[in-house]
């Protein structure tokens, strides 16, 4: 008898456990920011301030959106180190059309472009030139931020047009623009990468390439375009920045952009070699490095240190993918 009751109770563990380790594959990142935010509540009781909240969303926007290009990047088994210096880049030259034209269209316009036209770049030289994505976008890394530096005089330029400040200052209820912009384009992407070819198509590159290329998928034109949308991307962050003070930086502004992206997209679920990963993860990764970069200065944690952390969060990220 005690073996019988042995054999009917092991099949319930296992399903039991099946059931836990999917839940764990599905909604990790979710789980984790619902641990963090508890956690983050116990720790400091200004946390949960309306005020502190809303200074989080506002802070992760302009990253949130840079970590939505990468996220799409990543997908397609690359990655795309330059947007930081791309960002810098394009506000650069942004302000210098706003400036010239007068007109805040103008320079949206002119910003969308030159993005755009950086990632066309990127993904030019690892599509048709065949270079590994580490190598084509960190030589674009240097080469955007050598070109800003050169047009700004190492300095900053600021915009003549103060209308262009509205777009980062002016808020709809309790909300800020950047936040509102930074939740439709999580929407738009996520209909992108989930709804159509397109993001058919680069989930089934990452997952292998010569299956993509054996199923007549046109690899080279998708991952032309999985790298112009990233700089698009970087764009709408760019304008986001510019906007705020009505200037940009061409030595400060963008820097570590990569690496806090990165952290994002790891975090959120997406795999380092590409093929599996959810835009809806990255938002929760943006939210759970905010929630940890508020915790740090709410604790007075030295700002030399929270480079660290992320290093950590990144490493411990991949440990735990390398493990499922």
């Amino acid at each position: 008898m005690a073996n019988i009751n042995v054999k009917e109770y092991r099949p319930q563990v296992s399903n039991a456990k099946s059931r836990l380790t999917w839940l764990w594959s599905e909604y990790s990142v979710i789980i984790a920011f619902i641990i963090i935010f508890i956690a983050s509540s116990i720790m400091s009781p200004r946390f949960l301030d309306m005020n502190n909240q809303l200074n989080i969303l506002m802070q992760v926007s302009i990253i949130g959106i840079v970590a939505l290009g990468m996220t799409v990047v990543m997908l397609s088994g690359g990655i795309d180190l330059s947007v930081g210096s791309v960002l810098a880049l394009v506000g650069v030259i942004t302000v210098l059309a706003l400036n010239a034209s007068g007109s805040i269209l103008v320079g949206i316009f002119t910003a969308l472009v030159v993005g755009s036209f950086a990632g066309f770049l990127n993904g030019l030289m690892v599509a048709k030139g065949r270079i590994a994505s580490f190598i084509a976008t960190l030589g674009m890394m240097a080469s955007a931020r050598s070109i800003a530096l050169y047009i700004a005089e190492g300095g900053s330029v600021s915009g003549e047009v103060q209308g262009f400040t509205a777009i980062a200052n002016n808020d709809l209820w309790i909300f800020d623009y950047p936040v509102i912009i930074f939740f439709v384009m999580t929407a738009l992407v996520y209909m992108l990468m989930h709804k159509t070819r397109f993001g058919r198509y680069v989930y089934a590159l990452g997952s292998n390439e010569k299956a993509a290329l054996l199923s007549a998928i046109r690899v080279d034109r998708i991952k032309i375009g999985v790298y112009s949308l990233a700089g698009l991307l970087v764009s709408v962050a760019a304008i986001i920045e510019t906007s705020r003070l009505n200037s940009i930086s061409s030595s400060s502004s963008g820097v570590q952009y990569e690496l806090d992206a990165i952290a994002a997209v790891i975090i959120g679920g997406t795999r380092m070699t590409g093929g599996r990963g959810k835009i809806i993860g990255t938002l929760f990764g943006v939210l759970i490095l905010g929630i940890l970069n508020n915790m740090m200065n709410l604790m007075n944690v030295s700002p030399y240190l929270q480079g660290f952390v992320k290093g950590l969060i990144i490493i411990i990220a991949v440990v735990f993918q390398k493990r499922e």
